[in-house]
């Protein structure tokens, strides 16, 4: 459905630039793709980015509090787009969900979450979420970053659609892939996304850093320096 509808309407109102689909290439499904969120528009702009093998079998995690609170909306954005529910105040996936995206990941599918839980209202990136590091050392899934810009101008919050900047010209969109990254149970949730934070700012947004990245690496380093210290009066004892 997003190819057979969105993507003459989205192609109306902007033009596309995709990058960095070789990324792609050396992967097996299924991935999770991380991205930036603007606009309701990214959805569609980003799943018409991916390589048809990609997209065909590509599912998102949608706020279940915005998108699953009416029927007929829950309805519409699944089948319009194969999401899947997910809380955003903490509670992650419930019982549901979780057999739902088990049985995804099982069919090898891969599933889009939007890294900040919510869309941004002025267009940069605000402080990224764990959720995502979790769900890929949990399940074992390679993290694909993905920058989406122009869709905040085309779309932005409150607009219900797009319109055109004049009779003439379209919107400026690119989508942006990064090179995978590897998540492990060992790994700190907080330093996974500091790597999808640090590539979306690579691509010029402005991004906001997680401050409890910078206590975590300071008392990690306060730890090591302890140890350091007990090593080395054990020696000279």
């Amino acid at each position: 459905m997003v190819c057979g509808v969105f993507d003459p309407l989205i192609s109306f109102y902007c033009h596309r630039t995709v990058r960095g689909q070789e990324h792609l290439d050396g992967l097996d499904a299924p991935v999770l793709f991380v991205a930036n969120h603007a606009s309701h528009a990214d959805t569609p702009v980003l799943l018409r980015s991916l390589p048809p093998r990609w997209r065909r079998r590509t599912a998102v995690a949608a706020a279940a509090d915005y998108f699953y609170a009416k029927q007929h909306l829950a309805v519409s954005v699944s089948l319009a787009f194969g999401t899947i529910p997910l809380e955003r105040r903490g509670g992650g996936l419930d019982e549901d969900a979780t057999a739902h995206l088990r049985r995804l990941i099982d069919d090898r599918w891969s599933l889009v979450v939007y890294a900040e839980g919510t869309r941004s209202r002025d267009g940069s990136v605000g402080k990224l979420r764990t959720g995502a590091a979790v769900l890929a050392a949990t399940y074992g899934l390679p993290i694909v970053p993905v920058h989406t810009a122009g869709t905040h101008v085309a779309m932005p919050t409150g607009r219900r659609w797009m319109e055109r900047p004049s009779r003439l010209s379209r919107h400026p969109i690119s989508v942006t892939f990064g090179a995978p990254i590897r998540a492990t149970p060992q790994d700190d949730r907080f330093e996974v996304m500091e790597q999808v934070r640090l590539f979306l700012e690579q691509q010029g947004a402005r991004t906001t850093p997680d401050p409890k990245l910078a206590r975590r690496r300071a008392a990690r380093a306060g730890a090591d320096a302890a140890a350091s210290d007990g090593a080395g009066g054990g020696e000279a004892a």
